[in-house]
């Protein structure tokens, strides 16, 4: 009986490291400027405020210190930005019960109809339901995360705009009075020597009993074969390993996955999904995504969150996954949106807020993970690049899951810039190397192959076959105004 009860406690530790994988914080991105560098004085002509609001927090860290808004300029943009995120979920909610009314509708024609019902008639009605319910998940995931995530990331730069000049005179004053050598984990010249969390080691056996309840619940996606691109993966990961304050062995998995992820198991188990491999334009920004995961590891965060986890938490957003993951549908129609656009479910469907995750953490990672990329001898700029390309374009939409989970905008890009700013500066950092485009090569056979498989792939939602593609409400690369602008009226097919 009591062997019993051990049995069942390390079942319910193992269930709940289940949801450590969604340490995930990934990512989306554009060229940059390695941090901390000054470009030459320029003489242009001032924009508008909100035109800054479209750069990117590299070009801002530097145009920043040269503006000079009111406070009453920045009041006013800063209300209006609310306005406009208030405005756009409204609209966009206004439609998901319109699309609700018109699903109501053709299913009573169904219901009344009948069989007298001609089988043209049936087919137009079941595509008409079909449509609809994509549509509603379209409106449902912008309006409760795209829109809000969107319009915080551009009161982040309004706040860059604000505060940046008076930061930045502060780090140069305590790298002036060498104070920022005084700050927590400052001590980088002994990296791999430091003791940042005591007990990394037992954490070995809760990651192993993870995976393996991954597996056994079918909730293990499936790996990546290619050795050219296993290798590399494992080989950038290694050489930041090495560099870094981990004291037990780094496993790394390549996994099929479209999500842009890669997530910490306790005990040194790194995770690295292929839309990560996708979305990284170059290896400072893979090196600088997967420093932040080995941080997590050596703060042990993983076992920090076991201690908040409910049981009955686990066991309904496990039954979530499972559904996604061996069917390929989904657990809501509300997530059939997000689910076309590749990340299966485990950053979107589980709510991390249910665990009590500490941002915290986040920037602690961060915080880490720069550190390690930059001993290892990469540009450390290279994971700002990465998340802002994430708070950009269509990253806004694709990150869904990682942004619900991650600290403000701001306060993260000033702390990771202020880190890099800290920390010696290094001849020939490494930003791009041939392997990294050579193994981007061999990827690109795979993502077809497997987008197609997906197409393939069976759903929990009934299907109606030869109907006409459904209308998408969002494109890529669309801008969150842009889409604000064009919504359409309820009771009007967009």
């Amino acid at each position: 009986m009591e062997q019993g009860g051990r049995m069942h406690l390390t079942w319910k530790r193992a269930a709940l490291s289940i949801l450590v994988i969604v340490l995930s914080e990934l990512l989306i991105l554009l060229p940059a400027v390695p941090a901390g560098s000054q470009r030459e004085a320029q003489t242009e002509t001032r924009l508008p405020l909100h035109a800054y609001l479209l750069k990117s927090y590299m070009e801002l860290f530097e145009l920043a210190p040269e503006l000079h808004f009111s406070a009453a300029e920045i009041q006013a943009e800063r209300q209006a930005l609310e306005k406009g995120r208030d405005s756009c979920r409204d609209r966009y909610r206004g439609l998901e019960k319109d699309y609700d009314r018109q699903i109501e509708q053709a299913q009573r024609e169904l219901r009344e109809q009948g069989s007298r019902l001609s089988s043209d008639r049936r087919h137009e009605l079941h595509c008409t339901i079909q449509n609809l319910r994509d549509q509603k998940g379209q409106a449902e995931v912008l309006a409760d995360h795209a829109i809000p995530v969107a319009y915080e990331n551009m009161q982040a730069k309004l706040d860059l705009i604000q505060n940046w000049p008076e930061d930045y005179r502060k780090i140069r004053q305590e790298l002036a009075d060498g104070s920022y050598r005084k700050r927590r984990w400052g001590d980088v010249e002994d990296i791999g020597f430091r003791n940042i969390a005591p007990g990394q080691e037992d954490d070995i056996k809760t990651g192993e009993e993870a995976i393996k309840q991954l597996k056994q619940q079918g909730l293990w996606p499936k790996e990546i074969e290619n050795k050219q691109i296993v290798d590399y993966v494992n080989e950038v990961a290694q050489r930041v390993a090495r560099h870094s304050d981990l004291h037990v062995p780094l496993h790394v998995y390549v996994l099929d996955s479209k999500e842009i992820n890669a997530s910490a198991l306790p005990g040194g188990f790194l995770l690295v999904e292929r839309g990560l491999l996708e979305a990284a334009d170059d290896e400072s920004e893979l090196a600088g995504v997967l420093g932040h995961e080995i941080g997590h590891v050596v703060a042990r965060h993983g076992h920090k969150l076991m201690k908040r986890a409910t049981i009955a938490s686990i066991f309904y957003q496990a039954a979530q996954i499972a559904a996604i993951m061996l069917t390929g549908g989904v657990a809501s129609i509300g997530t059939y949106y997000a689910l076309q656009y590749g990340f299966y479910g485990l950053g979107l469907v589980l709510d991390l807020r249910l665990l009590g995750i500490s941002r915290e953490y986040e920037l602690e990672a961060d915080q880490l993970g720069i550190q390690y990329t930059w001993n290892a001898g990469y540009d450390p700029s290279g994971f700002i690049r990465f998340f802002d390309k994430m708070a950009s374009k269509e990253g806004y939409v694709r990150g869904i899951g990682w942004f619900r989970t991650h600290p403000p905008f701001y306060q993260r890009m000033v702390d990771a810039e202020r880190e890099i700013l800290f920390l010696p500066k290094k001849p020939n950092a490494v930003v791009q190397t041939s392997a990294f485009e050579q193994m981007k090569k061999a990827l690109a056979p795979i993502v077809q192959h497997s987008e197609q498989e997906a197409k393939e792939r069976p759903s929990l939602i009934a299907t109606e076959p030869n109907c006409p593609a459904p209308t998408k409400l969002y494109r890529e690369g669309e801008n969150i105004e842009e889409l604000c602008q064009k919504i359409p009226q309820p009771g009007k097919q967009p």
